[in-house]
Order: structure tokens, then sequence, then C-alpha cells
């Protein structure tokens, strides 16, 4: 017989058949007469009741139905006679697929912290929490393919191995095929990277903006959505070193028009959350954030509030609260203030525009005044910077004199150099932290619990 999804199942539509469900056990209770079994298959937050008259099944097997164990069962689906479920299952026949001993499953008991579950991440997925989070966590990647697919925007896949550092970071994960213990050396003693596979130093990505940038200027809007890495030394709760990002980039866009795009996508984004996953919220809002079903139809629900970074500086300045890092022009602004400014003082989202040209990356559009960039961030409620974009500098000698300015090698960005040489136009683009937004969509407090296999320094289980 065919398997049935507990989701299809729990919607009433076989009842007064006879089905065949499979899946793992979550709990088992009952009495001399009666077991009741909770079995779910992860098609849905919530499980199917199977029901098991005692006498008419094998003790042996019951036995071996332990919390953890995966079974196969066949029955009648029955209007549920308790409370909590619409349907269930009164059992015919049972088989145990794979057995998991109570003595040494690790999710026999209900109520593990989130730290025990990292340690043992691999069967994490099994819980209520980890659950929710990743279907919402595939709800979100299949509505960031969808907005962009129904604007006409074009996916490319940008590089994972890449010569260049698109944010001049520096902290970034090398790759290569020479012996690590003995490279080969050049006259100078210095490691000879003729050598190794690709002819030069290369590493894993920290962002597919520039590589998208050159397929905005024949294609007109495009998006890239994949993993990239920093190798920075972070244990904090917002770092990751390896996360996915999304970057949009559109040609004959400017600022105005990058920040319309932000804001229509990531209302588009909670919004279809709210729409699709309402079992997995209504958990995540219960059991871990009273607050998070408001916060996120608020951000649905306002306009994001616009405004020059000086402004906000001001703004923070005259505000009388003692920080804990001071602000000033010409400062980054930390968590705090961009919290504040969300959460305290305009109660909305935000977007900064217009940053000191210091503080922000080479290929950001200068303005007239000399001193600062067409850049932007989106700040959200709970999480601080959602977004980090630009207009890009399509002027090539402006683009030029600031990398030189900033000491990046023209010889190794040629191929970005060229898009302003050949047919420039004004264009712009942002990048989307995967990760932080399904911090935000699922409130979790750490974003070690938001991706499947969290890579964090001295960690790369799995």
């Amino acid at each position: 017989m065919q398997r049935t999804k507990v989701v299809d199942v729990l919607t009433g539509q076989d009842k007064g058949k006879e089905i065949c469900v499979k899946g793992w056990v979550r709990t088992k209770r009952g009495n001399k007469n009666v077991a009741f079994i909770a079995l779910n298959d992860g098609s849905s937050f919530h499980s199917v009741q199977l029901v098991a008259d005692l006498a008419k099944f094998d003790e042996d097997t019951l036995r071996k139905v332990t919390t953890g164990a995966c079974i196969s069962a066949t029955g009648l689906v029955v209007e549920s006679q308790g409370s909590g479920q619409s349907v269930e299952l009164q059992m015919t026949s049972i088989e145990v697929l794979g057995e998991a001993d109570a003595e040494t499953y690790p999710l026999q008991k209900k109520g593990h912290s989130l730290e025990f579950l990292r340690e043992i991440a691999h069967l994490r997925f099994r819980t209520n929490t980890f659950g929710a989070v990743f279907r919402i966590r595939h709800a979100m990647a299949f509505a960031i393919h969808k907005f962009f697919n129904d604007k006409g925007f074009f996916y490319i896949h940008s590089p994972i191995i890449t010569g260049s550092d698109a944010e001049g970071a520096g902290a970034m994960f090398r790759v290569t095929t020479l012996d690590p213990v003995n490279p080969p050396k050049n006259e100078t003693g210095t490691v000879d990277f003729k050598e190794d596979f690709f002819g030069g130093p290369t590493n894993l990505t920290v962002s597919g903006q520039l590589e998208a940038e050159l397929a905005a200027m024949a294609l007109g809007q495009v998006y890239t959505f994949g993993p990239t890495f920093r190798a920075e030394n972070s244990n904090t709760s917002r770092h990751l070193a390896e996360f996915w990002m999304i970057e949009p980039e559109v040609a004959f866009n400017e600022i105005k028009e990058n920040m319309d795009l932000a804001e229509e996508m990531l209302q588009y984004l909670v919004q279809y959350a709210l729409d699709n996953c309402k079992d997995d919220l209504e958990f995540l809002n219960q059991q871990y954030d009273k607050e998070l079903l408001d916060r996120l139809r608020f951000v649905v629900a306002n306009k994001f509030e616009r405004l020059n970074y000086g402004e906000a500086v001001e703004i923070l300045k005259g505000s009388g609260v003692k920080f804990e890092f001071p602000v000033d022009w010409g400062t980054d602004l930390s968590s705090e203030h961009e919290r504040w400014l969300v959460e305290k003082h305009f109660q909305k989202p935000v977007i900064l525009t217009n940053y000191p040209k210091e503080i922000k990356a080479f290929y950001m559009k200068q303005n007239e005044d000399g001193k600062t960039v067409r850049a932007m961030d989106v700040l959200f409620p709970g999480i601080g910077e959602i977004i980090g974009g630009s207009q890009r500098e399509e002027n090539y000698d402006k683009l030029l004199n600031r990398m030189h300015e900033m000491h990046i090698p023209e010889e190794e960005l040629y191929w970005y150099l060229d898009t302003r040489k050949f047919g420039t136009c004004p264009h712009a683009g942002f990048g989307l932290g995967f990760e932080r937004l399904i911090l935000f969509v699922t409130g979790m407090a750490n974003i070690r619990d938001v991706i499947p296999f969290p890579r964090t320094p001295q960690n790369a289980a799995f």
C-alpha cells in the first residue's frame, strides 16, 4: 500500500479509508488495553495519533515502538474521540522499520536546551523546534526564488572559488592544492602560487556581488543565492563561517529604486511566511518569542522610514540614551544604535542612506559632497542590519581612484573595471543574509539554530 503523508491525513480527506503511514514515534502512552502513538514524518508540525488495541498486536513488536523508533502502520482513518486532533488512525498492523533504544536515545525526554541540541545537531531535526525552523527556512528559500522569478529576474550562479575579495575584508579561507608542509617557493622565499591548481592565490568567496554586476550589465536584472564564507574567529550568536547570501543587481536602478526593491522583497517574504507557515510560527511564538507574530505583522504593515546617516547620528546623539558605544559622524553604527532607531524612536523598519565613504566598500557610488556614498542599510527590530547595499560607482575614473585610495590592486579586478569602460550605466544592488532573515522570521536568538549544520571556529562536524 502506498504511503500517505501525515500532512494529508490531518486534512481528514481519507476519513473512512484504510491507509498506510510511516514516520518516527514522538510519544507513546496508554494503559493495559490500548496504546496511543504520536507519529510524525516531517511533512507537518502536527503528528497523527495512532490507536492500537493491545489485544490485537504482538507484545514484542509493541515493546519496540519507543520514542524515536521508525515505524510503518496501516489502519482506518476515523474521527478522533479525543481533543487535539480531528482524525486518528485505528491501527490494524504495524511494522518496526528502525528501533531506537530507550536507554541511549538522547531525545527520549522533552525540554532539552538549544545548547544541548547543538551538540547533537545530527539528531535535532527530529524535535518540534528544528522541524519548524527548517520548514520555515525551506519556505523562505522558495519564496525568494518566486519573488525574483515573478519580477523577471534571472538566477545567476556566482563562483564559490574566487581570486578576489569583494569586501576587502581579508578574512578568507584559502583554497589550494599545494603541499601545506613544503609548498613550492620562488626566488624571494615566498609561496609560488604559479604551481597551484589555479595558477594563483584563490579563496572561498565572501560575496557573489561583483560577478552579479557583470551579468546585470547584459541581462538587466539578476540575483545570486548561494553559500559565502568568512574566516573570522568569532563565536558570537550572530556569526557563522559559512552562510548564505541573496544578492540582486539591477541595471539602471539608482539608490531610490534599490530601497524600493529591498522593502518590497522583505515585506513579501514576511507575508509569505505568515501565509504559509502558520503552525510552525504559532509554535515558535508560544515556545520562544511571545512577540514574534506581532513583530512579523508589524513589518508588513508599516512603510519603512528612510533617512540619511547624518540625520540618524544626530537623533542618536540627542536621544539622552547612554549607549555602550559612543556615536558620532564617521563611526559605523552598532547593533544597539540600529535597534534603538527601529524599536524606540521610529517604531518601524528603517533604511539609512548616504554613509561616510571611509566606512563603506570601494564600489559604492560617490556623492557630490566628496564625503559620502550612496550606501543603504535596512534595519529591522530585534536584528539591526538585515540588508546592506548601494548604488554602484559606474564612473571608471572615480572607481579606479577609489581603488587606489583603498590599496586594491587594479590588475586583480581588471574585469570589474572593464564593465565601466564598455557600456557602463547606473546600477544598484544589495545583499540579504539568509540566516539573518531566518532569525527574524523564526524568532530564534542564535544564528547557529537556523542553519542545518553550523560552521564555526573549531567546529566542522558532519
